[in-house]
């Protein structure tokens, strides 16, 4: 297994298809470096093309999830991109944006379900990734805030992008224009999260039975990517768009062995069986 400076992988149980991607710079509150914008779409390509993984979570090492991009992972850029021509520099500047934003739409581009866990802090470009996510769950101790308009920046690697068709146009732009905290409690009434657990080991604990036990990893893998990959590109489509992509998505997926299998382990009251993907 390949090693990371910024990203810790771990399988925690020998024949589990979860695997677990933990941001570890637990020293830095798990802020985003240079080395994280390099490594992270890697890692989320080797595990989407491993046929040993069904889902992906993603975590953070040490007493918080995430504090946002690293201070100076941003003055680095702006360092970089200093010419003295105007033009070349904003050139330069717009390519490592743009460099910065494709590894958290890796998240979305992976095929394999991403579930994040939050626990602690959740800063700034964490937010950016756990929009980003699949489903997101949070312990009690969870705080959120959208802070880069305390910043003197606006938020570009895709929270404006990704939260308002989570939480609705005005909460989004409430909380992006005060950057204001808000606690893990907020976050489920906005359904930023799905559920907010006691502790970071009630969360870890649920969120593994999700994953591993008769939740997702059990089931079709074809079925289950074609569900994100449809979910995902509904959002762009209007009712009878999404229904012709679908339609042409099951077309061929309906052809599957899995559904052979789904069918006959139910007439049979057994668990199916279906092969990796």
């Amino acid at each position: 297994m390949e090693e990371y400076k910024s990203l810790k992988l771990i399988q925690k149980s020998p024949n589990s298809l979860v695997y677990y991607l933990y941001l570890n710079r637990p020293t830095h509150l798990n802020a985003l470096s240079r080395d994280f914008f390099t490594e992270f779409p890697k890692a989320i390509s080797s595990l989407d093309q491993n046929p040993n993984v069904a889902v992906i979570i993603l975590a953070g090492s040490g007493k918080h999830f995430c504090s946002g991009v690293d201070f100076h992972t941003l003055a680095d850029v702006f360092k970089e991109t200093h010419a003295a021509d105007c033009a070349r520099s904003v050139e330069r500047l717009r390519r490592h944006i743009k460099f910065m934003q494709e590894a958290i739409t890796a998240l979305e581009c992976c095929r394999k379900p991403m579930i994040a866990t939050v626990h602690g802090a959740c800063i700034g470009g964490a937010i950016d990734l756990i929009t980003a996510c699949d489903i997101r769950y949070c312990s009690s101790d969870a705080f959120f805030s959208i802070k880069e308009v305390d910043l003197a920046m606006t938020a570009d690697l895709g929270i404006l992008q990704r939260l308002p068709s989570i939480v609705g146009s005005g909460n989004a732009m409430e909380l992006a224009l005060t950057g204001r905290r808000f606690t893990g409690s907020e976050a489920k009434d906005l359904c930023l999260v799905s559920n907010v657990f006691t502790s970071k080991e009630a969360l870890e604990e649920t969120v593994k039975v999700v994953a591993d036990g008769q939740e997702i990893a059990t089931k079709s893998p074809l079925a289950v990517i074609g569900t994100k990959a449809v979910l995902l590109r509904s959002r762009d489509l209007t009712v009878e768009q999404g229904l012709d992509y679908v339609a042409t998505w099951n077309s061929g997926a309906l052809l599957s062995d899995d559904l052979k299998e789904a069918i006959s382990a139910h007439s049979q009251k057994r668990k199916p069986k279906f092969a990796k993907l």
